[in-house]
């Protein structure tokens, strides 16, 4: 069975290698954690034992989630696409209710941030966006309510 790549920015997936690298190098500190926790004796009530191997269990399972992940990374430079449609890595501007202008670029999971103008291609506004044209209606439902848009312009930077 073929692995689903993860569309992402180069960015993206910079910052995601700089996270793996972060916890590579926390491995050692939280065995020498343990290691110091054991000297003290008794386990069974010893708080540092147990909170430095449930560090070490979350560390690990972050290691493993983002070599996933950067391992399934399809990195996608948005200034080579081109088209007259809403795909990933698009950046679109979009008039609300109100004719006021917003702006949005449609990236990766790990990527989105609403306050800098960069939304999931998952999310529900970026799963209404994509394949949308200039002037197209766009109805969707997020957790504020019901919100309607008209793309306005689709650029590639």
């Amino acid at each position: 069975m073929a692995t689903e790549k993860l569309p992402m920015l180069q960015d993206g997936y910079d910052k995601q290698r700089r996270e793996l690298q972060a916890l590579r190098e926390e491995r050692p500190r939280i065995v020498d954690a343990i290691e110091e926790a054991r000297a003290h004796g008794d386990l069974s009530e010893n708080a540092e034992y147990h909170a430095a191997k449930e560090r070490q269990g979350q560390v690990e399972a972050m290691i493993v989630d983002l070599e996933d992940k950067l391992n399934r990374a399809l990195i996608i430079d948005p200034t080579t696409l081109s088209g007259d449609r809403i795909v990933f890595g698009a950046t679109v501007t979009l008039l609300d209710d109100d004719d006021k202008p917003v702006r949005y670029q449609i990236v990766g999971q790990a990527e989105a941030d609403a306050k800098i103008g960069r939304i999931s291609y998952n999310s529900p506004l970026g799963k209404a966006l994509i394949g949308r044209k200039v002037e197209e209606e766009v109805e969707v439902t997020v957790p504020a309510g019901d919100r309607c848009y008209v793309v306005e312009k689709i650029e590639f930077i």
